[in-house]
């Protein structure tokens, strides 16, 4: 028998199932793409049983590209964008949509909470800061807006719960994900009843899932699901964990020496520490299933969703001729900007596609008749690495920052050496590599080694199923010369926040 673990993580833009040994070898990856709904302006949700027919189809699928037997597959779990909210009946069936965590619906009254004080003291019981797409925010908005729908509610959910749920019928939450929810006071691992008692909310305890350890069997692969999926009845599920944590890892990110760094569709950076952060609340934090530990994170939607949408809207056409050579939009992107690398460059981009700091628009400046699309390329891969330092920096400030020594790189842009590289050069630290592509799916693939009994615990499952494959270290004289033009991004960044609107 070939002992195999599954992975599915429920993504911003994939679901995917991915196959992995006990070692942690990426065996196989499987996708099926998540459609967004914009049912109104600022509303962002996801058609759940959509989203399970895909985590379906890519275990199918999985198992059947690879010849796997399903009697080989001894645990599956399931990760998943964190926050957001998934309301269901008693059975798990869903009442209505589910909402992803970059719905703004409730923007309105997170700046409420913000002017009348309330903001701040909901952030001192939740250790971290609020915002309109977290969990917590979602169910004040549902009540003074969709009572009937809060009717028919009784089972919040998220993500990876809600397909854990279709799995085995399970729907618990594990710390990570009560975490991101602001739904907990992380520091106890207990849900903050004062908060709801505070938003008005108290009636919404009574619908939460119940909190568990990431890495426990929590049930088995129910009839209904092995039909579906290929799985064979009975397989153990594990409760996993949300992404955030998993790409931490899955990155080998086990203490305060090493700083997680996801540069895919958002930027998200986080550390570990043996309490919560207090000095400068994290924009996330929850508990880490890593030593009884905690993990704080920075994030914005800075990241590679604004690469991403230059080379759909821009570069189409350079698209087209690379695929007729075999090779990706991607590749040719990496080998413009190589050849950019000496000339200078004073172009600065501003990564806001998705919005700014204090309202500070997207955009290009400094271009001049003289540059070429090279140029464009470089100067845009620095500006999410100049975003990047911004949020870092706010991470590692404080009396009970962190103090990493070099940084674990994860997502899209972890595959491009040229970008690597910058990172290193603009964050002034070294970056680590690992390897394999799907970390969501290995970080639950790590918890359930653990649950079964494969490795006694997650600093040993770790250490046997995280490999690092390549390092970049910084250069001094690159690092320099990038700290004069960030200083002249951050500049910029607040005139335009300031100035923008008022034109």
């Amino acid at each position: 028998m070939r002992e195999r673990l599954i992975g599915i993580d429920a993504g911003g833009t994939m679901t995917k199932a991915a196959l992995f040994d006990l070692d942690g070898r990426e065996l196989a990856c499987e996708r099926r793409p998540n459609q967004m709904l914009f049912p109104a302006p600022g509303h962002t949700e996801r058609d759940p049983e959509r989203m399970w027919r895909a985590a379906c189809e890519s275990v199918a699928s999985v198992l059947e590209a690879t010849g796997t037997s399903p009697d080989d597959v001894v645990a599956v779990s399931c990760s998943g964008y964190g926050s957001g909210i998934y309301l269901t009946d008693r059975n798990g069936d869903p009442v209505r949509p589910g909402v992803v965590s970059t719905d703004s619906r409730a923007a309105g009254l997170v700046a409420e909470w913000e002017a009348n004080g309330r903001a701040g003291v909901i952030a001192r019981r939740i250790q971290q800061r609020i915002w309109p797409g977290q969990a917590i925010a979602l169910m004040a908005w549902f009540s003074a807006h969709e009572p009937e729908t809060v009717a028919r509610t009784e089972r919040v959910l998220f993500c990876k719960d809600f397909l854990r749920g279709r799995l085995c019928g399970d729907f618990s939450t594990d710390p990570t994900d009560a975490g991101i929810a602001g739904a907990i006071d992380v520091e106890s691992g207990t849900y903050a009843r004062e908060v709801f008692r505070d938003l008005g909310i108290p009636d919404w305890l009574d619908r939460m899932p119940e909190i568990g350890p990431s890495a426990e069997v929590v049930g088995r692969v129910t009839a209904a699901a092995a039909l579906q999926t290929g799985l064979k009845e009975g397989t153990p599920v594990v409760r996993g964990v949300v992404d955030v944590a998993a790409a931490a890892l899955a990155s080998g990110v086990v203490g305060p020496n090493r700083l997680s760094m996801i540069a895919g569709t958002f930027s998200i950076n986080s550390t570990v520490h043996a309490a919560p952060r207090l000095s400068v609340m994290p924009f996330l934090q929850m508990p880490y299933p890593v030593g009884n530990q905690v993990l704080a994170t920075e994030g914005a939607a800075t990241s590679a969703s604004n690469f991403e949408w230059f080379c759909r809207e821009v570069l189409d056409g350079e698209a087209s001729r690379a695929a007729m050579a075999g090779l990706s939009v991607y590749d040719v992107c990496n080998d413009y900007v190589r050849d950019a690398l000496d000339r200078d460059n004073d172009i600065v981009f501003f990564p806001y596609l998705f919005g700014g700091p204090g309202g500070a628009p997207a955009g290009l400046l400094g271009l001049k008749r003289s540059d070429g699309l090279g140029d464009v390329l470089r100067a845009i891969f620095e500006g999410i690495a100049y975003a990047r330092r911004v949020d870092i920096e706010r991470l590692l400030s404080g009396y009970d920052a962190a103090k990493p020594e070099a940084i674990r790189l994860a997502g899209g842009a972890s595959r491009s050496e040229i970008w690597a590289q910058m990172f290193a050069d603009v964050l002034g630290l070294p970056i680590e590599i690992t390897d394999g592509t799907e970390l969501g799916a290995r970080g639950v693939a790590i918890a359930s080694a653990v649950a079964i009994g494969a490795h006694p615990d997650f600093e040993t499952a770790i250490g046997k199923m995280v490999r690092v494959r390549r390092r970049c270290e910084p250069s001094a004289a690159r690092h320099a010369a990038h700290a004069k033009k960030f200083a002249r991004f951050q500049a910029l960044s607040k005139a335009l926040a300031r100035d923008w609107g008022a034109c």
